[in-house]
């Protein structure tokens, strides 16, 4: 065979193998393109629905305009235009005091001062929920952290206006009201789509087992004075009758011998005043009487002895018969004991 012969022959191989390598290749090209354009459509696809849960709330992010999906459900969105992010709307909660994990005890955030002055460990507990999910996502950067420095701050603050008595006893639902309405005033300022459902203390107790036991031994004094006091109202109770029914006698024997020296008085004061109308008839005589039975009394050995005009000295006795004649007689009197 001649070189041109077979030159040509193998040009037309050559030929016909180009020919069939360049279908190939572009069947390969459609293959990709196809499988792209589905792959791109699946993507779309699923970038274009999201589901919303019952405990859920997802906010719909235009073009830096947020806007609140609430409805629960599978909802739709325009793929890398439209974004979404999706809020808890569960109650929640966190501690403060202690960790939740592990119960220790944390001293930065439950250690407290008291307004008489008492050092106490009390742990609380805090429920939240998100109530405005925009809010929530946009108002701050960290509600959560908002919501604890509130929570501590109002602790401290509520705690400090409270003696420890109250706060390891009888004062805790009266303290938990009071702080859990500090919070929800501070949230309202702040505005920051999270709510408070409830705060609650978990416990309190003294710093150190010093404490413990210094707080032990006021509870232990307080129960015997509590004893002391039953006791003591107990005898109050037996010995207030027969004191009472002692106290009344008195009064009564009071009124009695009340009544029984006005009576004396106003006798008295009867007698006075016929002695008086019958001084004022005969006023020398009177006195004269009255200084005799006054002697007569003060002594009753008395003797009287008259002198007359005359030189004569008479001796009356006793006195009752001088004073029922001196009122006639002219002569001056004397006594003699």
């Amino acid at each position: 065979m001649s070189n041109d012969s077979f030159r040509n022959r193998m040009n037309g191989f050559t030929t016909m193998n180009g020919g069939q390598a360049g279908a190939d290749k572009q069947g390969k090209k459609k293959t990709v393109g196809i499988v792209a354009i589905i792959v791109i459509l699946l993507i779309l696809s699923f970038n274009s629905a999201y589901e919303i849960k019952e405990q859920e709330q997802a906010v719909l992010i235009t073009f830096g305009k947020a806007t609140a999906v609430t409805d629960p459900g599978l909802h739709f969105k325009i793929p890398f235009i439209q974004q979404v992010k999706k809020v808890n709307t569960t109650i929640q909660g966190f501690s403060i005091g202690y960790n939740l994990e592990t119960n220790a005890v944390n001293m930065d955030e439950s250690l407290m001062i008291t307004s008489d002055f008492n050092f106490i460990d009390v742990d609380f507990y805090v429920e939240y929920r998100f109530s405005d999910p925009v809010k929530a996502i946009y108002a701050s950067m960290d509600p959560l952290s908002i919501l604890r420095n509130i929570s501590q701050s109002c602790i401290r603050t509520v705690i400090g206006s409270y003696p420890v008595d109250d706060v390891l006893t009888t004062g805790k639902n009266e303290i938990q009201a009071a702080i859990k309405e500090m919070i929800l005033e501070r949230l309202e300022e702040q505005d920051i789509g999270i709510q408070l459902v409830n705060i609650t203390i978990q416990d309190s107790e003294p710093p150190t087992t010093e404490v413990m036991e210094a707080f032990k031994a006021v509870e232990t004094a307080k129960q015997g004075k509590e004893t002391a006091l039953n006791n003591a109202n107990k005898y109050r109770n037996e010995q207030l009758p027969s004191a009472q029914a002692r106290a009344d006698g008195i009064l009564k024997d009071a009124e009695a011998r009340k009544t029984e020296r006005i009576n004396e008085a106003t006798a008295q004061v009867a007698r006075f005043n016929a002695m008086y109308e019958e001084y004022i008839k005969n006023p020398v005589v009177t006195r004269q009487r009255m200084f005799y039975e006054t002697m007569e009394k003060v002594m009753p050995g008395l003797k009287i002895v008259i002198d007359t005009p005359d030189g004569d000295l008479q001796t009356i006795y006793p006195i009752e018969s001088f004073t029922g004649n001196i009122s006639t007689g002219t002569g001056t009197a004397t006594t003699e004991n």
